[in-house]
């Protein structure tokens, strides 16, 4: 159950370009969780929002230059780092296609902050659901356990990080004079 947070002004783009952006930007993310993008469920519970600055300010000083900040929300174990490098590439590239410009043009005009709703912590429907629960409605009953595996998986690679952060910080200590 994808969902999709965007900011940009209204004038940003023209009308057409806009609602080819929120499409293209919904297929990509669907595709970064794994899924295809024309699966009809898949398309039927992704949420796109797009929230209209008043105004942009750079350094506290209001400014005309137009900048997007994209927010894709995925449950936990549904990204890999690979898939958010992608995301962010493509989402990238989408906004140069919809602003008709080269990518390097828009590149530092884009933000995107790829996020995992920690598992347990994504309620809809008056409900809680857990990865496998979406996994087997995006991907069918008979695919919850890959659903069990992507977290398992993603909990794997949080470990490894906090391990080497923890035997980094210790190897820190032993060197370190008090």
């Amino acid at each position: 159950m994808p969902m999709i947070d965007a900011l940009w002004p209204e004038d940003a783009l023209t009308p057409e370009a806009e609602a080819r952006l929120v499409k293209e930007l919904t297929d990509i993310l669907i595709k970064a969780e794994g899924y295809d993008p024309a699966n009809p469920i898949a398309q039927r519970v992704t949420v796109f929002h797009l929230h209209r600055p008043a105004a942009i300010y750079i350094g506290g000083e209001r400014t005309n230059t137009i900048r997007y900040r994209i927010i894709p929300s995925a449950p936990e174990g549904q990204y890999t780092d690979e898939s958010r490098r992608s995301l962010v590439r493509n989402v990238t590239e989408a906004v140069a296609r919809a602003e008709n410009r080269p990518s390097d043009d828009v590149a530092s005009r884009v933000w995107v902050f790829p996020t995992e709703i920690p598992d347990g912590a994504w309620g809809t429907r008056g409900a809680i659901w857990m990865l496998p629960d979406i996994h087997a409605l995006l991907a069918g009953e008979s695919e919850r356990g890959a659903g069990v595996g992507r977290l398992a998986r993603r909990r794997l690679e949080k470990a490894r990080i906090t391990l080497e952060a923890a035997l980094d910080a210790a190897s820190a200590g032993m060197t370190s004079k008090p």
